[in-house]
């Protein structure tokens, strides 16, 4: 049933980590000549006897490959049980490079184990030689493209990500920076609170630039803003087929941070049925993609942030307390802008910097009637408002310097004294908006329901209006 030649027949090229193989066949002595040969190549083996066997340590093992046996039932040589059991195989886990087998030249055979996901086949009795090099070329092309499919992931992410220097002087700063510099080299899960756009996303990057993980990623999401149907796939990923839209395999964003740091912004939004999945990976470090049972460990540094009371949230029964507990080993709060005002000229000149070379405007600085007015504006949207408030003076400018016309604060102080006749629609919306998230006390969830939006809408009126 297969040939005698020695292991060495091919060099053994032991792979630089650890490759799981699953070897299905009926016949035991198949099984542990196949084991024989790969072992001393690096492999690990597993055996399954039955078509039942294999889908069962699918679901429960990660693989690099698997070898299948196209018959199961003695004298049987149509391949019914084994093109059922590829049909499977590639349905649940398309990406897994199958090589399949047979006693029988069958070409016709192996053309639809090929249309149905098999990457190679081998006809038995096989040459040692040919086995190790299919094999070994199938997992080195899995595992680059694998490799390829979480670059391009994490660079997509990281495109998406323009966080600025982590500025802050300010006495009301010193607290933060201190813990920051203590915790952040730990391991330990950090929860930042402060208010919108107090700066709370530029903390987390400057953590994980500090830590042991700063090589690789720090995975951003706003939980916030995802839609509740499509959560699970977004944080934990999807297998081809596990919805109507799921048309491949998705990397989630746990795995994506594997390694690495997962920043869960507007934590307090999460919905209750998902925290429970959510508490889940933070206390076994296991999780599933949707649509699949295989159990992925993943080894992440979880920091999130809010602007919520969370034990307040915990009190009103709208947050799980274990999982508060997890999240917050470390707290750190985030003062608004109106408290550290000493850090308002920096950060603007920050900004200034940035969107003069953006937009090509030779600006220099403010006028010192601007810095003046700067200083004693409230600043209800923080850092946020002031980038997208010096952004706006950037491009709305004329001369040399920034003057307090192009700034537009003024004006803004003025709407919230001025009658609503005398109002943009714009202007009276931001004020509603803030209102709302100031009745709310910052849930974005309920400020959105109290203004008849959606939590995605609300979010993008807030972009807009640098709330």
């Amino acid at each position: 049933m297969f040939t005698a030649s020695k292991p060495t027949a091919a060099s053994p090229a032991t792979p630089t980590d650890a490759c799981r193989v699953l070897v299905a066949d009926d016949q035991r002595d198949i099984v542990e000549a196949l084991s024989l040969l790969l072992r001393p190549h690096g492999y690990i083996v597993d055996a399954a006897y039955s078509p039942r066997e294999a889908l069962s340590l699918l679901a429960s093992e990660s693989y690099d490959a698997a070898l299948l046996d196209l018959n199961y039932t003695r004298d049987t040589t149509s391949g019914a049980e084994g093109l059922a059991l590829v049909d499977e195989i590639s349905r649940t886990n398309s990406r897994l490079p199958l090589i399949v087998m047979t006693a029988w030249a069958n070409i016709d055979l192996a053309v639809e184990a090929m249309k149905r996901g098999a990457r190679d086949f081998i006809q038995k009795p096989w040459d040692n030689a040919r086995m190790i090099t299919v094999l070994r070329n199938q997992i080195d092309l899995h595992r680059a493209h694998r490799r390829t499919e979480l670059l391009e992931a994490e660079n997509s992410l990281l495109r998406a990500q323009n966080l600025p220097e982590f500025i802050a002087s300010a006495p009301a700063m010193r607290p933060v920076l201190e813990l920051m510099t203590r915790i952040g080299p730990s391991g330990a899960n950090v929860l930042i609170t402060g208010e919108h756009g107090s700066g709370k996303e530029v903390v987390a990057a400057t953590l994980h630039a500090l830590s042991p993980r700063s090589s690789r990623s720090l995975v951003a999401v706003n939980t916030g803003a995802l839609p509740e149907g499509t959560f699970e796939s977004e944080i934990f990923g999807h297998v081809k087929g596990a919805f109507t839209d799921a048309r491949t395999d998705r990397i989630g964003r746990f795995e994506l941070a594997d390694h690495g740091s997962l920043f869960l912004d507007e934590i307090a939004n999460v919905p209750i049925r998902q925290q429970a999945k959510l508490l889940r990976v933070l206390e076994t470090g296991e999780l599933e993609r949707v649509g699949s049972s295989k159990t992925r460990k993943v080894d992440v540094r979880v920091i999130s942030a809010t602007n919520a009371n969370l034990s307040e949230e915990v009190a009103q029964g709208r947050f799980r307390e274990d999982l508060l507990f997890r999240l917050n080993t470390v707290e750190i709060h985030l003062p608004p802008l109106r408290d550290r005002r000493e850090d308002i000229p920096q950060l603007a000149g920050y900004f200034l910097s940035r969107y003069s070379t953006r937009y090509r405007k030779p600006l220099q600085s403010f006028s010192p009637k601007t810095l003046e007015i700067m200083l004693a504006y409230k600043w209800p949207g923080n850092v946020r408002e002031l980038d997208h408030a010096t952004e706006r003076a950037v491009l709305l400018a004329r001369g040399n310097q920034i003057e307090p016309d192009d700034l537009g604060l003024v004006a803004r102080s003025q709407q919230q004294t001025g009658s609503l006749d005398e109002m943009s629609l714009e202007a009276v919306e931001s004020i509603l908006i803030r209102k709302a998230l100031q009745r709310t006390q910052g849930n974005i969830s309920h400020a959105a329901e109290a203004l008849g939006l959606s939590r995605g809408a609300l979010y993008r009126r807030m972009e807009k209006y640098g709330v």
